[in-house]
């Protein structure tokens, strides 16, 4: 597996062409890991247990393409041929069962070509399972790989799962699986009351270092969900994570997330350029085999954009002069030129900080090119992804990247206690 990820991703980054030197021939994100011994998913270890947990349960099943044994059986498969259980229905989040809706796209509802089951979507017309939708289940279980950035939507449909359970008395089962940008890493602030949102759905930090079913854990016993409820939440746990552990360590299959999250590695460049990729100055490689892995825009100059990154010395990255042409996104079809986003140790790189940082230095050898430029979605997104008002004030009075940063991750050391209790690993 993992050679044929390094000549994926070697084949991809040869599309970059460089300004003034030659493309980069292949990774250099990371080095090459040898795998350990395979982890097993909380779906592993239901299949293992012959699903005594959900044994007589009549089964709702959220979850998409991501939802697979560590030897790619579908999570659909496995759970419409177990014994002792009753398959339902199938709920799907943003992107949809198969993952193939484009990002923000209202997801229809539909019946499974192979199961014959009803598709019901929690990205279209409602975002929460209704009356309708529950007929006949007692327990709904969710399984689908989260990329541990709290705007990334997969843990809101999880929290409106949990609230609807809540409501409805229906138990709630997490089947877990990695973090894969680490058990360790939190960053970023804690939501602010007034900027909850599906992108910002709970009081955590961006990078928030649990696992799904850790955060379910949390959201329960903090009372997280509206009125304080609880829900009857059972997570089945993995066997063999450590939290430290990259997706390569694992053993286990990549499957993308979405569109724009195609490789083990696209997770860490989400929570880099995620952000920043919410206004309209900057491309962050949508539109291009590399999603969220680029920061440029049409004439920036991309030696100097390079050098003044350089110069900063953050810990576990650099980054490369490039150019490149997005089919779609912004500035489609035009030539851009800024950085490819090299992690040369993803474990000590601060993720999060990178977009403030890349703000900062755009805003030194490119004035002209304007972040906030009246658009109330484009702000109102951006605001919503920081959780805040605050990195926006605090940019456009002039404060420095480390400045912003400062404040914006001030939280994610009293997050780190507060967390501690629902640690399964």
């Amino acid at each position: 597996m993992m050679r044929q990820f390094t000549a994926a991703l070697s084949g991809l980054f040869l599309l970059l062409l460089s300004l003034g030197h030659p493309a980069p021939a292949q990774v250099t994100d990371s080095p090459v890991i040898a795998n350990s011994d395979t982890v097993l998913t909380g779906l592993d270890v239901l299949v293992q247990s012959n699903f005594a947990p959900l044994l007589g349960r009549h089964i709702g099943l959220v979850t998409n393409q991501t939802g697979i044994t560590h030897d790619s059986r579908s999570a659909i498969d496995v759970f419409a041929h177990a014994p002792g259980l009753k398959l339902v229905a199938l709920f799907g989040p943003e992107h949809g069962v198969r993952g193939t809706a484009a990002a923000g796209q209202n997801v229809k509802n539909g019946r499974d070509a192979k199961t014959g089951l009803p598709i019901y979507s929690l990205y279209g017309g409602t975002r929460k399972p209704t009356t309708a939708m529950l007929r006949g289940i007692d327990t709904l279980v969710f399984d689908m790989q989260d990329i541990g950035s709290r705007s990334y939507t997969y843990i809101a449909t999880m929290g409106q799962c949990m609230e609807v359970c809540a409501a409805r008395h229906i138990a709630f089962v997490v089947l877990d699986r990695p973090n894969p940008i680490g058990g360790n890493r939190v960053e970023g602030n804690i939501t602010e009351p007034g900027f909850r949102s599906f992108v910002s759905p709970y009081p955590i930090p961006y990078c928030h270092g649990l696992t799904v079913g850790e955060l379910a854990r949390m959201i329960n016993g903090r009372g997280y969900l509206p009125g304080h409820a609880h829900c009857t939440l059972t997570v089945v746990p993995m066997q063999g994570y450590r939290r430290t552990m990259r997706p390569e360590e694992t053993g286990l299959p990549w499957v993308p997330t979405s569109p724009h999250i195609p490789y083990p590695s696209s997770p860490y460049f989400y929570a880099a350029t995620g952000i920043v990729g919410e206004l309209s100055a900057l491309s962050v490689g949508i539109g291009t085999r590399v999603p969220f892995a680029l920061a440029g825009a049409p004439g920036l100059n991309a030696n100097a954009f390079a050098s003044e990154l350089n110069r900063r010395g953050l810990r576990g990255v650099t980054f490369k002069p490039v150019q490149w042409q997005p089919d779609h996104g912004i500035y489609t079809r035009q030539i851009c030129t800024g950085v490819q986003i090299v992690l040369t140790d993803p474990n000590r790189a601060e993720l999060s900080r990178l977009n403030f940082e890349l703000m900062d230095a755009t805003r030194r050898i490119a004035p002209s090119l304007v972040f906030f430029n009246g658009s109330k979605e484009h702000t109102r997104m951006f605001d919503l992804s920081c959780g805040t008002s605050q990195v926006r004030r605090l940019f456009l009075a002039g404060k420095s990247s480390g400045q912003i940063w400062a404040t914006w991750n001030a939280g994610s050391a009293r997050f780190r206690e507060l967390r501690k209790p629902y640690l399964l690993y």
